[in-house]
């Protein structure tokens, strides 16, 4: 087998710049971990760069047979660390009992699920680099104030500090995507866990964005059961004002109600 198909419902657009995932590799500090998983290797544009690394251990994960039959003839010494199993349904815990980080070029259908799984492992996964949607990467890395700013970026930065490395050019792919595309870099902050009740933090930050077009008296409304509470400033803002300190503060104060 020489090449693999690119399968339209897998989202695969494999990588064929060498410098682009040469420096993709190389963005990855890794510096707590000894453990790298790769999302979707496909080819092994970017896991032959992984592989030479020797300051950590790199597995992959891929559901495509084809790619997994491909990886096994062209890297056998990564035989026995290639996952041949879903990413969004595999028990990380099983493969990984201590910290590692996560790189791949993500598929652009799922980029948005597999960002909400590695929030539930925060706590294993100090590092990420990632190349996603251009756009969807600026909606991560964007602060308060803006309106691509939304749900996914506020849980990601409740934990990690989020880095818009550099944008991909469509060419550069095969086949290539239909917008351009870019790599981020998430590392895990200081902040153990959230000063609040980090579940229902979670639930408000979603409920809140779902109507982000309202303030946050009306689409949090639900949540209010204290009639002096609706007083408070911070509902008078919509969601994208709100940083996520804000969030927390917001959380609290629903917490606390008789």
């Amino acid at each position: 087998m020489t090449t693999v198909r690119a399968k339209k419902n897998l989202g695969q657009h494999f990588l064929k710049d060498q410098n682009i995932a040469r420096k993709i590799v190389d963005s990855m500090q890794a510096e707590s971990v000894s453990e790298v998983l790769e999302i979707g290797p496909g080819m092994g544009v970017l896991t032959q760069y992984l592989l030479q690394k020797p300051n950590f251990k790199t597995s992959v994960v891929e559901i495509d047979h084809e790619s997994v039959d491909y990886l096994k003839k062209h890297y056998p010494e990564l035989s026995e660390r290639i996952i041949s199993k879903d990413f969004l349904k595999l028990k990380l815990e099983d493969y990984f009992p201590d910290k590692f980080a996560v790189i791949g070029n993500f598929p652009y259908n799922i980029s948005s699920q597999i960002f909400f799984k590695i929030l539930d492992y925060k706590n294993q996964v100090p590092e990420v680099v990632g190349m996603i949607q251009k756009e969807v990467a600026e909606r991560l890395a964007t602060g308060p104030g803006s309106k691509t700013y939304g749900i996914l970026s506020v849980l990601l930065q409740a934990y990690y500090d989020i880095e818009y490395l550099f944008t991909v050019h469509e060419n550069v792919f095969n086949p290539p995507p239909k917008v351009k595309s870019a790599v981020i870099r998430l590392s895990r902050n200081s902040r153990e866990k959230l000063d609040c009740d980090e579940k229902l933090f979670a639930t408000l930050v979603k409920a809140a964005f779902n109507q982000r077009r309202k303030t946050m008296r009306n689409s949090l409304k639900q949540f209010i059961k204290d009639e002096p509470l609706k007083a408070n400033e911070i509902f008078n803002l919509r969601p994208e004002q709100l940083s996520v300190s804000d969030f927390e503060n917001l959380t609290r104060l629903i917490q606390a109600q008789p």
